[in-house]
């Protein structure tokens, strides 16, 4: 059975665990036994158990938000609103709101506390990219770090509204974006002023040698620097 095949059904076995006993090494040996796999064979697709399950349950999450931007028609829509419609698509692809609660629980623990910023950062790539993102300087890097703390700060809202549809967690969500599109505004009119964008020449500068990673191939942190020519 292919690895992806065997991670699948762990993580669906995993699921009716999760609530009771979190992304734990409890839940990882009930799926093994549920699923039928064996001890050894669900190691080796998951060395870390179930906190490999947990990225994977993040991972597919991620997939649903993606086929329901891909399906579909957004050009009639305000950016803004673009942005707002993928983040409520991505937590609307979750069928279990403890599952996530869980996850955050795992994921502000500090060994595993890189994990879920990865998990989070790869999302709002994700989102950024399929509304068709273009930057490759630092504006690659400030709108994937805006986005994430948008994305963050609305799920962590969302864990505890109990508002019907969650209309609360959406009207939270656009109050987010329109904080960041008043940032971005201001910006706007900084870069149009010329003393203020005299007195940023140099920092700008500076910011204008910080590239996007490149696409084949990342190690380490992503990004590259390019030095004065």
């Amino acid at each position: 059975m292919p690895d992806a095949d065997v991670k699948s059904k762990l993580l669906e076995a995993a699921k009716s665990h999760v609530p009771f006993d979190g992304w734990s090494e409890t839940t990882f040996r009930a799926a093994q036994e549920d699923a039928g796999i064996e001890p050894g064979v669900a190691k080796a697709v998951c060395p870390r158990g179930a906190v490999d399950l947990a990225l994977a349950f993040h991972e597919a999450g991620d997939a649903a938000m993606l086929e329901r931007l891909e399906a579909t028609d957004l050009s009639e829509m305000r950016f803004r609103d673009r942005v707002a419609f993928a983040v409520r698509a991505r937590l609307e692809a979750v069928e279990d709101k403890e599952l996530v609660r869980r996850g955050v629980t795992l994921f502000s623990l500090p060994p595993y506390a890189m994990d879920g910023a990865q998990a989070i950062w790869r999302t709002c790539d994700r989102i950024w990219v399929a509304l068709g993102d273009s930057s490759n300087d630092v504006n690659w890097y400030t709108k994937r770090m805006t986005l994430s703390g948008v994305y963050s700060s609305t799920v962590l809202y969302w864990l505890g509204d109990t508002s019907p549809d969650h209309e609360r967690t959406w009207e939270f969500l656009d109050r987010r974006i329109d904080d960041v599109m008043q940032i971005e505004k201001f910006k706007a009119q900084a870069r149009e002023n010329r003393l203020v964008s005299g007195l940023m020449a140099g920092p700008l500068a500076f910011l204008g040698r910080i590239k996007a990673p490149k696409d084949e191939q990342q190690t380490g942190m992503p990004g590259r620097w390019h030095g004065p020519q």
